[in-house]
């Protein structure tokens, strides 16, 4: 797939299947732009991308505040001055009994995993319009597909990034933009590290390819939906789990 020419932005790029996806975006021929709160993880993997010979640059953006979302907008259009493709992919979640949740936690859970991704759309949203063209791709997750114990509230919020995706799709159809959104199943990702191990053994029981996924291959489903081979595919969700969740 190549997407020479094309302008990228990936948020919770820093590390796990936002660098990856950061990472294949690149490899691809996109000029990316990182962003994340990790101001030196981001440099760092900024700087990797290009010592491999691509484009990339990083920029602090953090998807809970509205006015640092308005701000990384601005300096990638001032940069780059437009922006083809939106990749959602920051997110957060904790394994954690629903009951024992209190505000701040959940607030935490939507702001991140919901609200974030509604923002970083908004905002380059209006230049995809004046184009009639653009691709954008969000990040949720199977939990949002089927729900997930001990992860309640990151499931409502995550099967709220679904819906969303679709009703964006419907809007910007006449646009020429495409909205899907990709669920990645249990993914080998810091944040899996810090699950309990008897969660994630029970976790890779339940996957029929017996293994966790790597970043790299929900990145992959990210690029198809940023690439030109998905142009007629717009609204759809994808499952990238090894089979551990399946729609009949």
């Amino acid at each position: 797939m190549k997407l020479d020419d094309s302008i990228a932005i990936v948020t919770g790029a820093a590390s796990g299947i936002g660098l990856a996806t950061a990472q294949g975006l690149a490899q691809a021929g996109a000029t990316v732009v990182l962003g994340d709160i990790a101001d030196d993880k981001g440099e760092q993997a900024a700087a990797a991308i290009r010592a491999a010979g691509q484009r990339a640059d990083y920029l602090r953006c953090d998807v809970t505040d509205p006015a640092s979302v308005a701000a990384f907008r601005d300096a990638v259009l001032a940069r780059h001055g437009r922006v083809d493709i939106v990749a959602n992919v920051a997110g957060w979640g904790k394994i954690q009994p629903f009951l024992e949740n209190d505000d701040a936690f959940i607030a935490r859970v939507i702001e991140l995993n919901f609200m974030g991704t509604v923002r970083v759309v908004r905002a380059f949203l209006p230049g995809m319009i004046e184009r009639k063209h653009g691709k954008i791709v969000n990040v949720s997750s199977d939990a949002g597909r089927v729900g997930s114990t001990g992860e309640t509230v990151y499931s409502g919020a995550k099967g709220g990034v679904i819906a969303f995706t679709k009703g964006l799709a419907r809007e910007m159809a006449r646009y020429n933009i495409t909205a899907n959104c990709v669920c990645p199943g249990p993914t080998d990702t810091p944040l899996l590290q810090a699950v309990p191990e008897k969660h994630r053994e029970a976790f890779l029981r339940a996957i029929p390819m017996r293994r966790f996924a790597k970043p790299s291959d929900i990145a992959d489903a990210v690029a198809f939906f940023a690439s030109s081979r998905s142009d007629y595919v717009t609204g759809q969700v994808l499952s990238v789990s090894g089979g551990l969740s399946m729609v009949g």
